[in-house]
């Protein structure tokens, strides 16, 4: 039997870091032929353009390919599959696949579908890397108070307590073969100590951990895993076992297209004040800088807002400022909308 292609599937919470552990990647392919599958939550592809405006080699256009609109963990059959099919039609195959999934993507399903003849003959599941945010780890983001939630039950039994973000999070943990505990430089070293006690005691028998600052991962560590993850479901556990489907009805996304930012500081200040009155997950997207001639990069992952130049813009390409919000599904669009009324936020499609 001819030799299948490894693939690592790379999985983790928003903001976690996985788009520059695939960028880590990139930089130290050691001549490897890579492939890259970029998956994300909304209409609005950002990972897919941050990677191929990063100027390294192995960041073109052929290489890495995007699955957008939705999570990959629901539209398997309608957008994975084709693509993994016109990716293994190459006369030229990857030594090697690299799938990001959404920040909201349960990897099991997806590891799932390399069961599907026409992938299993060709491709397996190398294993399975969640990267974690230690520092959002540390400030409790993915679990409830456990104390408020008695008082909760205690009050009205018939509440629905469940946490979509935890949920989340406990799959993406679940199904892991690697955690990159990633952002550890933001913690002291009690604070690290702790969160990397504390994830150890969720974690699966034979799984490893790795520390990590900015995921600069040494590719070597995260691939080779040899694990034939597809092959291995029964011992990765999901709260979604036995669900006829899955959906992230929890969660919504909206694009905001703004005008040209004079005073980025301004705005920075303004979404960190947005990011905590309305409970915001994730922030990322573009911003035009006037009189600039290179694009600048908004991130923000909780409190924590990274700007950035990435690239120069192109000769005729259309200079804009374009955010995608995430948050659950309580959000309030429309109050976020005219908060940032002062960048003439224009209409966009969810």
């Amino acid at each position: 039997m001819a030799r299948r292609i490894p693939a690592t599937i790379i999985s983790g919470f928003l903001g976690a870091g996985k788009t520059t552990l695939i960028r880590h990647v990139i930089e130290n392919a050691k001549g490897k032929r890579l492939a890259f599958l970029i998956n994300e939550f909304g209409d609005l592809g950002i990972d897919r353009d941050m990677l191929l405006g990063c100027g390294l080699e192995g960041c073109t256009d052929d290489d890495i390919m995007e699955l957008a609109n939705g999570c990959i963990c629901c539209t398997v059959a309608d957008d994975f599959l084709p693509t993994m099919e016109k990716l293994l039609d190459r006369p030229e195959k990857p030594d090697h696949i690299v799938i990001e999934t959404s920040g909201l993507a349960l990897p099991k399903p997806l590891v799932k579908a390399f069961n599907w003849p026409e992938i299993k003959a060709q491709v397996t599941v190398d294993g399975v890397v969640t990267v974690v945010d230690a520092k959002a780890l540390a400030d409790g983001r993915f679990a409830d108070d456990e104390d408020a939630v008695q008082q909760q039950r205690e009050a009205d039994e018939a509440l629905d307590h469940d946490n979509p973000l935890e949920e989340v999070f406990d799959d993406q943990l679940f199904c892991a073969d690697i955690v990159v505990l990633n952002k550890m430089d933001l913690l002291d070293a009690a604070e690290a100590d702790k969160v990397e006690a504390e994830l150890k005691e969720r974690l699966r028998p034979g799984v490893h951990l790795v520390r990590s600052h900015q995921a600069g991962v040494d590719p070597e560590v995260l691939m080779g895993l040899e694990k034939s993850a597809e092959d291995d479901l029964d011992s990765r556990p999901s709260h979604h076992d036995g669900a006829d489907d899955h959906d992230h009805d929890d969660f919504h996304s909206f694009v905001l297209n703004l005008a040209s930012v004079e005073d980025p500081v301004a705005l920075e200040m303004t979404l960190k004040s947005l990011i905590e009155h309305f409970d915001i997950l994730r922030i990322k997207g573009f911003l035009d800088r006037p009189g600039l001639p290179r694009r600048e990069v908004l991130q923000a992952a909780g409190p924590r807002v990274q700007r950035y130049f990435d690239r120069p813009w192109g000769a005729g390409e259309n200079r804009r400022s374009e955010l995608v919000v995430i948050g659950l599904h309580t959000i309030d669009e429309a109050a976020i909308r005219a908060h940032l009324a002062d960048w003439s936020v224009a209409e966009a499609a969810e």
